[in-house]
Formats: structure tokens, sequence, C-alpha cells
């Protein structure tokens, strides 16, 4: 007999999705997490943007999971009383050499199936009065979320199903056992237990907690790699009402503004950085980039007004040489062993994708008798 029917390594944003949903189905599921708290790292170090799916290629993981873990996501803040407001973004064109990649990104969109709209600069002026560009395009399915919040909702659903949250519980290492697995947890108390299927949730730490699987070859693996992005916050009164893009640039979405649920502005992130461990240091001398790059869309700012905020590292699994990766959701179709998920590379919009994600990875394990 096993000591769990599942097994979910990370309780980030995926991994509380993903354990919820296979609790759901009747599983017992365990959820291991190697920190104090839930969601340390990246899905409480981003935007909390729920996207539409804009800008992803269409066929690949990314839109189509995007596309759907908006409806999914939306539907379900409302569902559980998760703060959420779907506020609409507009991605502007600043200059006329920027008008051709905002076509790609809107022809990308129609591709995708996503609903965006095109807009002249004397509307997105009545729209956002301090913003000055050359023409935008207007996402009506964009917003923002609690992402606190929702970690906590997704959490109480899983636990109401009979699941089992244990913090400060790295995943040291996993072997093959009869029809399952035999893993040895880390921490105060080191153990050793039984589960029938795995779903490697570990985010930043996803390809090197894959290495420590039974059966699992580790030239078939990608590289791990960490992008770190700044935010500055804005200080005194906030003139946006809406989510406002430039258009994106290689490895991210461009210095941009978002809101939270309060109403305070925040501008970011940055592509600046990649450090080869895990460092969320606030490194001196950005400020001067981030006026000039918001000064495009946002001449009125001024010096002061910017105030240092926080950083976060994307999931990355290309380097800064290379395209973005898609998101990589390897099961025994990949990888050939039985009974294990590993998600890669889930970096944004892993928070907006990440109902759907969990959808597909109870669709890749095999129903258990």
């Amino acid at each position: 007999m096993f000591d769990f029917d599942s097994l979910v390594i990370g309780a980030g944003v995926v991994g509380l999705a993903c354990a919820r949903s296979l609790a759901l189905t009747g599983r017992s599921v365990l959820a291991l997490e190697a920190e104090a708290r839930i969601g340390e790292h990246a899905s409480s170090r981003n935007s909390e943007v729920i996207h539409a799916g804009i800008y992803y290629p269409p066929g690949s993981r990314k839109a189509a999971l995007c596309v759907a873990g908006n409806r999914l996501l939306t539907a379900y803040c409302e569902q559980r009383g998760v703060p959420f407001r779907r506020l609409g973004k507009l991605v502007v064109a600043t200059t006329p050499e920027e008008l051709g990649q905002l076509e790609s990104v809107a022809t990308r969109a129609e591709q995708c199936g996503v609903d965006l709209q095109p807009r002249t600069s004397a509307e997105v002026r009545a729209l956002e009065p301090e913003i000055v560009c050359q023409e935008a395009l207007w996402s009506p399915t964009s917003g923002i979320v609690d992402s606190h919040v929702l970690m906590l909702a997704l959490l109480g659903d899983f636990e109401q199903a009979g699941g089992t949250l244990v913090l400060r519980s790295p995943f040291v290492r996993a072997e093959r056992e009869s029809e399952g697995w035999s893993v040895v947890v880390g921490g105060p108390q080191p153990t050793r237990l039984t589960v029938r299927e795995m779903v490697n949730c570990a985010g930043l730490h996803a390809p090197s907690v894959a290495a420590q699987i039974g059966g699992v070859d580790p030239d078939g693996l990608p590289r791990e790699r960490y992008c770190r992005g700044h935010y500055f916050s804005l200080r005194g009164r906030n003139p946006f009402r809406h989510l406002v893009y430039p258009v994106p640039v290689r490895h991210g979405l461009g210095v941009h503004v978002t809101l939270d649920l309060a109403g305070q502005a925040r501008f970011g992130p940055d592509v600046s950085e990649w450090p080869t461990t895990v460092d969320y240091r606030f490194e001196d001398g950005r400020k001067p980039g981030f006026i000039a790059a918001v000064r495009r869309y946002f001449p009125g700012l001024r010096d002061d007004q910017l105030e240092p905020s926080y950083t976060g590292l994307r999931s990355k699994i290309s380097g800064p040489d290379e395209p973005s990766a898609d998101f990589r959701i390897d099961g025994p179709a990949e990888h050939g062993v039985t009974g294990l998920v590993n998600l890669m590379g889930i970096e944004s919009p892993g928070l907006t994708a990440s109902l759907a994600i969990a959808q597909n990875v109870v669709g890749i394990l095999p129903r258990l008798a």
C-alpha cells in the first residue's frame, strides 16, 4: 500500500492548483513545500496580472493555457470571492517604428482567438489622459488578482478535499518502487514515504528536482535559469485606471504599469540580469533606466515619483541569447516514466494559466482504480 496516491512538489500557485485538482478527483494527495510559507517565490513576486493570451505563439502551450486559464481563473475568483478586477489593458506603440510590432501583437492575438481592439492616440488619451502614444491595442479581458488570497483559496479547497500540505519539507529524491515511488523528504524531520504518482511543480528549481527522480534521463532536461526583474512603485496620486504596457521586448513584456487592488501603481519588471542563484537583491542604479522607459509613454513622470519596490525571478529554461521557451509539461509521452509529470519553465503567464495547467496535469495522469 502507498502512503499517498499523489505527491505534488511545490506549493506555489501552480502547485496548489494541481494539488487541488488531484484531490478533487478523490485521490489522497500530499503537497510538499521547501519554504516556511506557500508561494514564497514567483507566485508572490510578480505583477499579479490576469493575462488575456495576446503575446504567445499560436499553437503553443502558453497561448492555449493562458486563454483557457483566463476564463477559468476569473470564474473561480467570482465563485470563491477572490479579489480581482477586469481593468483592461492598453498595449501602446510610442514611435512609428513600433507600429509594426503592434500589428504583430494584433495578428497573434487574432490567431489565438483573443479579443483585441485597435485604439487611436486620441481614444487612448480619453481612457488614460497621461499616456502619449501613436496607436494602441485594447484588451478588455486583462485584469489583476490578489495572488495571495488566490493561493489561500486553492489551499482551502485542497485541504477541504482531504489534501495535506507540509511546509519546510524539501524534496530530496525519488526512486522507482513497484508501481509507484519511494520518496525521501528532507527538513527538520527527514522521512521516507511511498506514493503512486508525482507532479513536479517546483518552479525555479523544477529541472533540478526532475534530475533527482529515478528513471528521468538528465540529458533530456532543460538547464535551470533565472531572470531577475525589478519593480518600482509610484509615489503620490495614481493617474491610471487601466494596465498600460509598451510593445513587448525580448524575454519580457516591457516596463509596464500595473495596479494593485488598492489602486496603487507600480512599474516593472525590467529584463536586466540573469543571476546564477536565487537572488532577490534590488540592484542600485536601476532608476534612470526605469524613468527613461516609462517616460516613453508617460512623459509626465517626475524623477522623485519612483520608489524601489521589489524584485522577482522568472523560471526560465532558455537563456538570454535564445528564444523564449514554451511551457514544458512533460508526462510519460515525453520522458517515458509512468506516473510522473514535470512542469518546467512555468513563467508568466503561469499565474493566469494555473487552473488550466492543473486540468492538463490531471488529464495526463491515469485514473486511479
